[in-house]
């Protein structure tokens, strides 16, 4: 495949909730929800938690263009928006979308909040980039680049989330985090957004053992995950959102039934790349 028409995705932040760096988490890391999806020579980021932070010491020298999709602003969605370097260069280009604020709040109002002393190291004076705030309505389909396609769709998470669905070159990525099912019924939104999609990665921040203790805390379990694959005709399932407290060892046992309930699936993990 060219340069050009790559497309991929690589995970920089993979948990939830809050970041669990040290010794038990090594294998899987620690750092909260950052994607990052190449469509040929277009970036997008999906999320700013701490996995921002290694995304940004990895970018070449010189300013970035790029697209940045939040699923939701919750802190450990957007703690690592503070450490991208890049907003200090001038020559920065970002286009910032989301769809899940409603009025008065807005993804600026939101995200400003972290950039004023004493508080963070980027502040109002260092911001030199170009931003670019865009809102949409959940359910929208978006075109931010040529020849790329970002469909929309609701999640069920407190105070409002956005999945979604990346496609480019005829194939497609979808990011589905902190959502929460309802037992025995596939939410519809979700099924309609994964229809078909060639990787699907999905908040599996519990087991359906767990989940019972953890209804109305918006996130779902891989179990779930892969019955939605499952229906929706998915190639690839990706679990996603691990809860801070499963250490690597609890990670590689979740793994080992996933890949008995769905052979071929796949474990989030810092670092990996993924191509559809």
């Amino acid at each position: 495949m060219a340069a050009d028409e790559e497309f991929c995705v690589r995970f920089w932040g993979v948990r939830g909730s809050i970041p669990c760096p040290g010794p038990a988490t090594v294998r899987y890391g620690g750092n909260t929800s950052c994607l990052e999806v190449r469509c040929g020579p277009h970036r997008i980021i999906l999320d700013a938690g701490t996995g921002l932070r290694e995304l940004s010491m990895a970018l070449d020298d010189g300013p970035l263009d790029a697209d940045l999709f939040m699923t939701h602003t919750h802190l450990d969605h957007v703690c690592g928006w503070p450490y991208l370097t890049a907003l200090t260069d001038p020559g920065t280009r970002l286009a910032a979308w989301s769809g899940h604020l409603k009025a008065p709040h807005t993804l600026e109002s939101v995200l400003e909040r972290f950039l004023k002393d004493p508080v963070t190291p980027v502040n109002e004076a260092s911001l030199k980039a170009r931003i670019d705030w865009k809102e949409f309505a959940l359910g929208d389909t978006l075109t931010p680049r040529d020849g790329v396609v970002v469909k929309t769709g609701p999640l069920n998470h407190p105070n409002g989330a956005s999945g979604y669905r990346v496609e480019y070159a005829g194939k497609s990525i979808c990011y589905i985090t902190d959502t929460e099912h309802v037992t025995g019924a596939p939410d519809a939104n979700v099924l309609g957004l994964i229809a078909g999609a060639d990787i699907v990665i999905y908040d599996a921040t519990y087991t359906d053992e767990e989940f019972p203790k953890f209804i109305t805390w918006g996130h779902s379990t891989w179990e779930e995950g892969v019955r939605l694959c499952d229906a929706a005709g998915v190639k690839t399932f990706v679990a996603f959102h691990h809860d801070p407290s499963h250490d690597d060892d609890r990670m590689d046992a979740i793994a080992a039934d996933l890949e008995i309930a769905r052979p071929g699936s796949v474990v989030a993990r810092e670092g990996m790349v993924l191509h559809p």
